[in-house]
């Protein structure tokens, strides 16, 4: 799930989810949208994302500077460019700044190299300056820069841009390429060669809509293709494979880690994040509720504790706490298996958990209580009621222009009038005076009236 800009507390794309969604369930079903909803926070993984979401990342370490600088010669497609340069020396190219067809095949074969990996090192050559493009043809350019890094982090957006192009052999290897790189970003250890492949097929499946037929064929082909794929990454200096696995070099951390920071997502460093997991469950609330903390700081806080302790500590926060503390406290607890469901039971007896923890229990397949509908309708004011306690909530309510009015939000404000929730008139106010629909508006201030006269 991407964060909000608010502190990764709360995501208000899935707030009009849940109010948008509410309308078109049961009153048995709303307890399962419900459970989502007010737990979590979860890292979306599918590469699907709309444009300008922000997506978070486990913090990693990078190696040292000058240990990548050095790794950074070593990369095969990095000294075959070199190698190009120097044997390309002063000659003259083609009308697309390429060697000419001769020249080529000449290069080809006293360097070792495929026509398309030929060709790839050619633009990583000309795009880094390792040669100069004019007029009067290739000429050697001035040779590697000082900063190193910044040469592989050109090098690298040069291999990435080349997707459109073929840059791998497959065509689903390319299309999804990002997303590949991420997930094994995500996973410090790598992936399995299997994993990988059926991760790529799933995401083919849903993001391109293919069709059986499709992905009768790709369950056959994608295992050859992307073994080729990887050689190709693996010659570029992003991956290192193993019998069967595979994970990205400290020069792939590295490179993988700026892009997506350039392009917005949380992608803390370890060193950056490892003094919140030393905090206390109640100052860990606060450094997330203040937007301080990185969306990343759960993960980390909850992996150095044992699961249920990291649990008992939470719960006895969000017992006496604000919604806006039980959703962040939600959003922790979310990263904590199924080993703590003896502190999770506990928290059945606590009047504002209780649902929470069903919930929780609910959704790892546990023994857990039922919960009706105006339990569920709690559950949706108590998750509401989290904007309540977040910094900018007001600014952040221009997000309700997208809410869909309709007679399934008006029942739900109806309900949410008689919640006995303490939260459900300021939830209703906050309705009443924010969602731009004047009937929905209307309706939550006359029920934040009958609830006030109750």
């Amino acid at each position: 799930m991407a964060n909000s800009e608010n502190g990764g507390v709360f995501d208000l794309g899935e707030l009009r989810n849940l109010i948008d969604e509410l309308g078109n369930v049961s009153g048995e079903e709303r307890e399962a949208l419900l459970t989502e909803m007010a737990g979590g926070n979860d890292e979306c993984d599918c590469g699907e994302c709309g444009e300008g979401e922000v997506l978070s990342f486990p913090p990693v370490e990078v190696a040292p500077s000058a240990e990548l600088a050095d790794a950074v010669l070593a990369v095969p497609l990095v000294r075959d460019a070199r190698r190009l340069a120097a044997w390309t020396g002063t000659r003259e190219v083609t009308g697309e700044g390429l060697l000419t067809p001769a020249d080529a095949r000449e290069a080809a074969g006293e360097l070792g190299l495929s026509g398309d990996r030929l060709r790839l090192v050619w633009i990583v050559a000309v795009n880094s300056g390792l040669l100069r493009i004019t007029q009067a043809g290739a000429s050697p350019g001035p040779g590697l820069p000082p900063d190193l890094m910044e040469f592989w982090d050109g090098v690298v957006m040069d291999v990435l841009d080349r997707t459109d192009e073929g840059l791998t052999g497959s065509a689903v290897a390319d299309e999804h390429l990002t997303e590949m790189l991420a997930t094994i970003y995500a996973t410090s250890d790598g992936i399995t060669y299997t994993a990988l492949v059926e991760g790529m097929l799933q995401a083919h499946e849903i993001g391109c809509e293919a069709r059986a037929p499709e992905m009768r064929r790709l369950r056959e082909e994608l295992p050859g293709e992307l073994d080729a794929a990887l050689d190709l990454l693996s010659y570029c200096g992003l991956f290192e494979r193993t019998a069967d696995s595979v994970r990205l070099t400290p020069l792939g951390v590295w490179a993988v880690r700026q892009d997506l920071l350039r392009e917005g997502h949380d992608a803390p460093l370890l060193s950056e994040v490892a003094s919140y997991a030393e905090l206390s469950a109640a100052e860990l609330v606060e450094a997330m509720l203040s937007g301080e903390a990185p969306s990343s700081a759960p993960t980390l806080w909850v992996e150095r504790r044992v699961p249920e302790d990291a649990a008992r500590e939470l719960i006895k926060v969000a017992a006496s706490g604000t919604p806006g503390q039980r959703g962040v406290i939600g959003t922790v607890l979310e990263e904590i298996g199924p080993e703590a469901e003896p502190a999770m039971r506990e928290a059945l007896a606590e009047p504002t958990m209780w649902r929470h923890a069903a919930v929780w229990l609910g959704v790892r397949d546990l023994d857990a209580p039922a919960l009706s509908e105006d339990d569920g309708t709690w559950l949706a004011v108590d998750t509401l009621a989290t904007l309540l306690h977040i910094p900018d909530a007001q600014e952040a309510m221009g997000e309700f222009e997208a809410l869909d009015a309709g007679e399934e939000l008006l029942r739900l404000v109806d309900d949410i009038g008689r919640s006995p929730h303490p939260d459900a008139i300021a939830v209703l106010s906050l309705l009443g005076a924010h969602h731009p629909d004047a009937t929905v508006a209307k309706a939550a201030r006359k029920a934040a009236m009958k609830a006030r006269s109750r």
